[in-house]
């Protein structure tokens, strides 16, 4: 049965070719493809929280991907459930959401949130670096990488993981300064005018916060998915890390004002850790997450061209401000704790020392020590040396950094700086 939800518009792919004769929805070609991608299996070792690798049951970017593509899924289940405005034959698709969640974290570098601060910080003068402007990067140009081609997305796939729409130099132009997150690359306008089939802004959606509001159905129900895994599904591991616990948490809301009493958030968190029941109090709060959304319509200058702009997804007020809370408690106690800030430090030391010895190398396309030592591998270095600029060669460096997997980074690392780190048997990762 066809979805009436969606149009040519929306099936539509950038090289203009269709899906005919594949028994497959062109959701779920978006959807596989990504699937079978190196760049998806990289994120097994890609710090979620914790160093991946540090314990095998602590989450990482994949099992988080995952987790937000099961929590997608089941918010479109949930909202077709409740019937009108959606009907059988008419509903938010739940592989293009799937495909949303599982791909919106492949641009992220090594070493987490600060890994991408630290690439942002180097690369400020050739245009910024934000892990959801690298997912549109490899899945629009990068991610089969014999061609360099990109996987040929269909436009609503590329919508859905378009968290925001505002470019690298309107952010610096309304900042002032070389912004820190919540932008894509200047070069990726034009992906933002073919998912919008042309048409321009209007002038109530200027740039900054206002325009990266602006987000299709399926980015907003992915939006709200890694809100829910962010918020929950972190707290679980940091209890199980010692992170979170009982003197922390009350610490922290007699600092902020926070209650903790019977039937409050923290209140309930604090009585699923004495009670060693974290796990499903998670569980059944991803749950109420699930079923604290629903639809209404919206009118604005996509509606009238497709579906996935007509609605807007609601969320239960109780519930958005309880999943604040949770992010609060996790970023404060957790993610700003000395602990995970040394690690942090140290991550971004080996990405500048990194980077200081590659842009010498293949940027500036400099001798060291008078040499030319071969650093990269034969394909990266390759296309690098055939790089037309200084920019290009620049953010294809910045590329092969982005790329990399935590254990990668530490071993290349070791190897370049460690004198007595590697052996020939090392050389291969």
């Amino acid at each position: 049965m066809r979805n009436r939800f969606y149009g040519a518009f929306d099936l539509e792919r950038r090289s203009g070719r269709d899906d005919g004769g594949d028994f497959r929805t062109a959701f779920q070609i978006d959807r596989d493809r990504v699937l079978h991608t190196p760049a998806f299996r990289r994120l097994q070792n890609k710090t979620q929280v914790f160093w991946s690798g540090e314990y095998d049951f602590y989450r990482t970017r994949l099992t988080h991907s995952l987790e937000v593509a099961q929590i997608g899924r089941s918010i479109c289940h949930w909202l077709k459930s409740r019937g009108a405005p959606l009907e059988e034959d008419f509903f938010i698709d739940p592989d293009l959401v799937e495909a949303a969640c599982l791909s919106h974290d492949l641009g992220h570098p090594p070493f987490g949130h600060a890994g991408e601060r630290t690439l942002n910080h180097l690369m400020a003068g050739w245009g910024g670096f934000e892990g959801n402007a690298q997912t549109l990067r490899l899945l629009c140009e990068r991610i089969f990488s014999a061609k360099r081609t990109g996987m040929d997305p269909s436009r609503a796939f590329v919508d859905a993981v378009l968290k925001y729409k505002s470019l690298w130099s309107e952010r610096k132009y309304l900042e002032k300064e070389v912004p820190e997150n919540h932008f894509l690359y200047d070069f990726q306008q034009d992906e933002v005018d073919r998912v919008l089939g042309g048409n321009d802004f209007p002038a109530e959606l200027p740039p900054g916060a206002v325009r990266d509001g602006f987000k299709s159905i399926e980015c907003q129900v992915m939006d709200w998915a890694d809100d829910t895994a962010y918020s929950l599904n972190d707290l679980s591991d940091s209890v199980r890390a010692g992170f979170l616990n009982l003197e922390r948490i009350e610490r922290w809301a007699e600092r902020v004002g926070e209650p903790r009493g019977e039937g409050t958030p923290l209140g309930e968190l604090m009585t699923a850790i004495r009670r060693g029941r974290v796990d499903p109090f998670v569980g059944k709060r991803i749950g109420r997450y699930i079923r604290a959304t629903s639809l209404e319509e919206d009118v604005n200058f996509m509606s009238g061209t497709t579906n996935r702009y007509r609605f807007r997804l609601v969320i239960d007020p109780g519930v958005k401000a309880e999943s604040e809370v949770f992010k609060k408690l996790a970023f404060e106690v957790v993610f700003l704790s000395p602990q995970l800030k040394q690690l942090e430090h140290k991550g971004s030391h080996m990405l500048r020392q990194l980077w200081e010895l590659l842009e010498t190398r293949y940027v500036k396309d400099q001798p060291i020590d008078g040499q030319k030592f071969q650093l990269l591998p034969e394909d990266a270095a390759g296309e690098i040396a055939a790089a037309g600029s200084e920019w290009e060669r620049a953010r294809l460096v910045c590329d092969f950094l982005a790329g990399m997997t935590d254990g990668y980074a530490a071993r290349m690392y070791q190897r370049l700086f460690t004198p007595d780190f590697g052996s020939i048997g090392d050389l291969v990762g």
